[in-house]
């Protein structure tokens, strides 16, 4: 028994290339502008389940590459969910809270109404919507605010800002769940066995690291945890303008997730001293 991942350099592929039944294929092999490389790739290979962890990410260049990124984020997953289909086996697509609009106080439930800001979350969104077409069994996987010690992230941003400034101006009226990128791919992983033994498990959920907090207090843990002597201070969303809007509400409920596959919120706090430790930042 195999799991093909698409994807290979991105933060939850290079977790999920760390368990033994998992093959990850980068672009080369199978690349998300041409999507039929990817029906390829999954004929060739045969899997018992296959996990997309590949898209396109540039929350702000997308503004002007809308085209392109739904190319990869909404016509790639659906060939993908189509030849899963037609093969008999799970497709697990992981999706983002910018589907939402953000607004409100209280966690967004899988059910609730989704609504765009920009054109990341609306290439996601496509993506979900061809995926619920396509796929026999299937699960959407919505997440947020993805940390790891690979690649671009706020935790590496952070800790090179703050080796370098002893203050620091960072949005404090934004509030999600940090998720390692560690405890995505254990998700999705476990997810994707427990469709290969019941189908009809099948559906939207979410899952992000909790407390929620904003990304002011996440900076603090960063500092705190890495030593570092730099001083946060709340600014509005208003004051750090972006090509792309933001929903300033990315709080997930990750109810149905823990009752269905018993998957419950990881704690970021550990996920990030796992993070700092293997970058050798830890205090």
């Amino acid at each position: 028994m195999s799991i093909l991942v698409i994807g290979k350099t991105g933060q939850v592929a290079q977790e999920l290339a760390k368990f033994p039944d998992v093959i990850c294929l980068g672009r080369d092999d199978a690349d998300l502008t041409a999507p039929e490389q990817c029906s390829h790739a999954i004929h060739a290979y045969t899997p018992s389940a296959v996990i997309n962890a590949a898209a396109y990410t540039a929350v702000d260049k997308a503004e002007e590459e809308e085209a392109l990124a739904t190319l990869i984020n909404a016509d790639a997953p659906g060939v993908m969910a189509r030849d899963c289909a037609a093969l008999g086996i799970p497709f697990v697509q992981i999706s983002t809270d910018y589907v939402f609009r953000g607004q409100g106080n209280t966690s967004h439930h899988p059910a609730d109404l989704t609504g765009p800001l920009g054109a990341y979350g609306r290439s996601k969104l496509a993506g979900e919507e061809k995926v619920r077409i396509e796929a026999a069994a299937y699960a959407i996987l919505r997440t947020s605010w993805v940390v790891s010690a690979h690649g671009s992230n706020f935790v590496k941003t952070m800790l090179r800002l703050g080796e370098v400034r002893s203050e620091l101006n960072v949005v404090a009226d934004q509030l999600g769940g940090p998720t390692a990128a560690k405890d995505i791919a254990r998700a999705c992983h476990n997810i994707a066995h427990q469709l290969i033994k019941s189908p009809e498990k099948s559906g939207t959920y979410h899952f992000a690291g909790s407390p929620d907090c904003s990304w002011a207090d996440f900076a603090r843990a960063i500092f705190d945890q890495a030593g570092l002597n730099c001083v946060v201070t709340d600014i509005p969303t208003t004051s750090y303008p972006t090509p792309a809007n933001r929903p300033l509400n990315s709080r997930l409920d990750c109810t149905t997730t823990l009752d269905t596959f018993g998957i419950d919120r990881p704690n970021w706090r550990s996920g990030l001293t796992e993070i700092l430790t293997e970058l050798g930042a830890v205090k």
